[in-house]
């Protein structure tokens, strides 16, 4: 239909249908009510051969182009950032590790003297020579290692027959030592992780382990019984920081005499956190029984539940230790029955020194009074290493 030179005209009402002419101008309301017309007029729908021409237009399928690459490339790019961003956060929890031998890439927790590398403590001990062992642990094999002069650190490489084994026991002694400062826990210097060697480097203790000194009657002697009290002392300070100032808590779960290592002046320093375990405050904390025989809480075996309490028990069996100069063995079980009065040096006493002054006396039994107290068969009796801590330095004033 053609409609040439119309210049108005109203067709509203008239329920018209079809397209309405390209050539024709109309008002909104010159075409309302008439639902079945279309056209490319204000108000009307398409038509459908107007909607398929309108979709296969070069331009429309440009600007859906331009609208949409930008978003994609948004898109990209914030899921880029999340990961990177995820990856740098995982990578500060997780231990670094060195990339190769050649490299000697390492990871450093503090710094000291000389830049510790792969390759130097190689060296310094003579890729791991026997001449250099100063002990052995559960996990891992001690060395000295003088890497400059006047610059000596001690060097734990792992065992190389069970790997999962020093694999978990490494990882529990970077976690627990990486943020642990405290005068009477060994310092962890650093690590390294390869697929040759693991080894982790602390400060060199000059004494050694107590247990080799208690085992030796000439090195004993030296440990007269102000430096016992003061080690006791020493170990109480550095488990109560471990249960009560660290967050989450941390258990050692291996104190023994064999990982107490002292420095010049005699001064104790917990060693060796292989086993150690963070507590999770919201957990039952079950766990595979772990330690040293002799040292192990009793409640571990029927229960299997690591708690502090059980670091108070081998707490106190290392104090008894230390006052008697042996394991106290069959002791333990008969602490009940005894009193103080017979705990005192003269009747339990290390005979390989003289006996106590009467001065030293007093911190002897006071000593001696808090392992027997640590060493309750009831955990919930036993006393919190913050309070024996606090009780040993009040009286040590």
């Amino acid at each position: 239909m053609n409609l040439p030179n119309v210049i108005d005209i109203n067709l509203s009402y008239n329920e018209l249908s079809g397209p309405v002419p390209s050539c024709a101008n109309f008002v909104n309301s010159s075409l309302e009510s008439n639902p079945d017309l279309c056209g490319n007029v204000t108000g009307l729908k398409l038509c459908p051969s107007q909607t398929m021409k309108k979709k296969n237009d070069p331009f429309h399928h440009k600007l859906i182009l331009v609208i949409m690459i930008p978003l994609i490339g948004t898109l990209i790019l914030g899921v880029f950032m999340y990961g990177l961003i995820a990856y740098q956060q995982q990578k500060k929890k997780s231990p670094q590790k060195p990339l190769d031998e050649e490299s000697g890439d390492y990871f450093s927790i503090t710094s000291f003297d000389g830049k510790v590398v792969y390759v130097d403590i190689l060296k310094a001990t003579n890729d791991f020579d026997e001449v250099y062992c100063i002990g052995t642990g559960g996990y891992g094999t001690v060395y000295k290692a003088e890497l400059q002069p006047n610059n000596v650190v001690a060097v734990k490489k792992l065992h190389s027959g069970s790997e999962n084994v020093d694999h978990n026991g490494f990882l529990n002694e970077v976690r627990a030592l990486t943020n642990i400062r405290h005068r009477n826990i060994v310092k962890l210097y650093g690590y390294c992780s390869h697929v040759r060697h693991s080894f982790l480097i602390y400060e060199y203790l000059e004494k050694g382990s107590l247990g080799s000194i208690l085992r030796s009657d000439v090195l004993a002697k030296e440990l007269d019984w102000l430096k016992r009290v003061n080690i006791v002392k020493g170990v109480a300070n550095g488990l109560a920081y471990m249960h009560h100032d660290c967050s989450p808590p941390i258990i050692h779960r291996d104190i023994s005499i064999a990982n107490i290592l002292l420095d010049s002046d005699y001064e104790a320093h917990i060693f060796d956190f292989g086993t150690s375990k963070l507590l999770k405050l919201d957990s039952s904390n079950w766990t595979a029984i772990a330690g040293t025989y002799g040292y192990i809480a009793p409640e571990l075996a029927y229960t299997m539940v690591a708690n502090e309490k059980c670091d108070v028990y081998s707490f106190g069996v290392v104090a008894l230790e230390v006052m008697i100069g042996k394991h106290p063995e069959e002791l333990i079980t008969s602490l009940p029955t005894l009193s103080v009065e017979y705990l005192v040096a003269e009747n339990v006493g290390d005979s390989r020194i003289p006996s106590p002054s009467s001065q030293v006396e007093k911190q002897v039994r006071l000593v001696l009074s808090l392992a027997r107290a640590c060493l309750n068969s009831n955990p919930l009796e036993r006393p919190t290493m913050q309070k024996v801590s606090n009780l040993l330095m009040k009286d040590l004033l």
